[in-house]
Formats: C-alpha cells, structure tokens, sequence
C-alpha cells in the first residue's frame, strides 16, 4: 500500500457539499506512508464544524481495511508568509452584523462564539460594537485585559477570550468617535492583542453599514459574515443593506439568523408569532443565501444575557435552536474555505 493506493481509495469520500470527490476537489494536501502509518493533510478549515468531522470520518472508513494507522491533520494552504497574514494564528474570522438595532445581533454572537467553544473550537471574541459594547455584561466577564506595554492578553470566559470596546471607556462615558479614530482603534486592537491561535474569531458589529464595518472590511480577512434580523418587514429591509454592503467588499455571508422566530406561552401551551413569520427564511431565499435557523423569543435568553450566562449552554428548545445555528454557520464557514482551496482562489 503506497501513496497513490491511499489517494485512490480517498476518491471513495464526498465532500457534503461541494458535491465530488475529495480528491478532485483538491481538498488531499498531502499523503505519505510508511511505518504502518498513513499520515494524510486534508484542507479542512472549520474545526468542529459537524460537515468536515463527517469527512474525516470517512476518510478513516474508506481506509479501515488497509490495515494502516491514520494519522489526519487539516491546513488551508496559503500562498501568504506569516509576516504577511494580518492574524496568522486565526483560522477563521466570522463577522455576526445587522442591518438595525434591537434584533438581538450581539446575544446571537455570545451564542455563537460559546456555543463553538462549547464543540471544543478556539475561540475569541472581539465585541467591535462602538457605541454599545455590552458583551462583557453578557458573559460576566469582570476581569480587564492585562498589557505590557506592547500587546494586550485578553481576559477569558467560558472558553472564550474576549476583548471588547467597553474595556476602553469609562462604565457610564459615552462613546464619540468620529471615523478615523474608529478605524484607529479597531486597527490597534486587531494588530496589538494576542489573540494566538484561534479556530474562530467572532465579531460583534455595530447595527447598519458605517465606519467600524467598514474599517474592518478593508482591515480583515472575513471568512464571512452572519446576518442577524427578525422576522417583520423593517428588520428585512435593513438586513438588505446590510447584505448589500458584504457584497460591494465581495464578503461571503455564511447565512441568515432570525431571533425572536415566535413565542411560546408558558401557560397555555400556545405558540404566538409576535413579529410575523418566515421572514428570515423567505430573505434567504430571495437571494440565495443558507438559512441558518430561526431563535423563538423566550424569557431566558433576556435572563442569561443579563446574568452572563449564555443560555447555548443550557438546556431546552431555545438553547437547542442555538446549537442548530452554530453547526450551521461552522458548516458554511467550511464549505467557504474549502471552496476556495477547490476553485484555487
């Protein structure tokens, strides 16, 4: 059994999206054997993400009657040194944005981040949302960044490191920033924190389409984007703009998130659509885009968002609902990447 026997035997395992072969795909890096060993290199570049665990373990299963050992590792190949590469040690840069305010765009990106934790992933969090930094409140973080004078160690929570603006303001000083200190500060932040090597970096946008977004559009390399709306018709309409804004910077959006899909009485059993229906599911298909699940409107997500206590590590049809968000939105941020490798972009 040589190296040309293993590739051989790969060409039996589909990647689950893209719809051929892994190794037509480009997606084998590298095959070597000896010692008993098949040591195989797969471009896979989303951790955890439940698609790309499949593969692997059909990579092992088209090769279990070999009678070798498999040793599997996954690297993306880039053409870019580390000097190069603005976050060399972060595999994925995930951005959670809305088009307006009040649709839940920042507890959908404490969720997300704590839910990839929760699946094992590295995981930060950068809260970039300028005029209302409010994830530290969400996760309890109550330790401050620590600084030598030249980088920043973020402090960590349930699995996350976490930096956010509110660590630079004064707990109750308003924020007022014009652009080029947005752009300024969100640069620093991004080349003077350690954030070290990281599965996911999610990061929590300010609501619309202004100077932060923008800034970290032309600053860093986004895996791509989660778009965040509730179901009524306003929410859509701004989810659009915000849409149209990845699209001029050629972001991929991994998908569209509805929070607050209905509410459920506790008392009488009765499911209400306070904010209408379908419409996050009806915005993905408009314009051809993955729909990544719907949040119902539950009591406890307000609770866990005020106690710090990310109600995706809980338990219940809310908590499980997020869980269905995160595989969803790990799975297309792999099938981005593994594109690409594919396409040779």
């Amino acid at each position: 059994m040589n190296e040309d026997d293993v590739r051989d035997l790969l060409r039996d395992v589909r990647d689950p999206d893209l719809g051929d072969d892994i190794v037509s795909l480009g997606l084998v890096n590298d095959v070597t054997v000896g010692d008993g060993t098949a040591r195989i290199s797969l471009a896979l570049g989303a951790p955890y993400a439940p698609h790309e665990s499949e593969v692997a373990e059909d990579v092992r299963a088209a090769l279990s009657e070999t009678g070798l050992d498999v040793e599997l590792s996954a690297r993306i190949p880039t053409d870019l040194s580390t000097d190069e590469q603005v976050l060399p040690g972060v595999e994925n840069v995930v951005a959670v944005a809305s088009g307006k305010g009040g649709v839940g765009k920042s507890t959908v990106a404490v969720n997300l981040a704590a839910g990839l934790a929760e699946l094992g992933a590295r995981v930060g969090l950068f809260d970039a949302d300028v005029y209302g930094p409010n994830v530290p409140r969400m996760v309890a973080a109550e330790e401050q960044p620590q600084t030598d004078g030249e980088t920043i160690v973020p402090p960590e929570r349930y699995g996350m490191k976490l930096i956010s603006m509110d660590f630079l303001t004064g707990e109750d000083d308003p924020v007022i920033w014009r652009g080029p200190m947005v752009h300024k500060i969100i640069t620093q932040l991004v080349e003077d924190v350690e954030w070290g090597d990281l599965d996911y970096l999610v990061m929590d946008l300010p609501p619309g389409t202004g100077d932060t977004q923008l800034t970290i559009l032309q600053t860093l390399p986004l895996t791509g984007a989660v778009i965040v709306t509730t179901p009524e018709e306003v929410a859509l309409d701004d989810a659009v703009k915000g849409l149209r804004m990845f699209g001029k910077h050629d972001t991929n959006v991994l998908g569209i998130a509805e929070n607050m899909s209905g509410f459920r009485c506790p008392d009488c059993g009765g499911f209400h659509e306070i904010f209408g229906s379908g419409g996050g599911k009806a915005l993905a298909a408009d314009h051809d885009l993955p729909f990544l699940g719907g949040v119902p409107l539950d009591p406890d997500v307000r609770t866990g968002g005020d106690d710090g206590a990310p109600i995706v590590l809980g338990e219940g049809d809310t908590a499980d609902a997020f869980r269905v968000l995160v595989e969803n939105a790990a799975n297309n941020a792999g099938v981005v990447r593994r594109r690409e490798v594919s396409s040779g972009e």
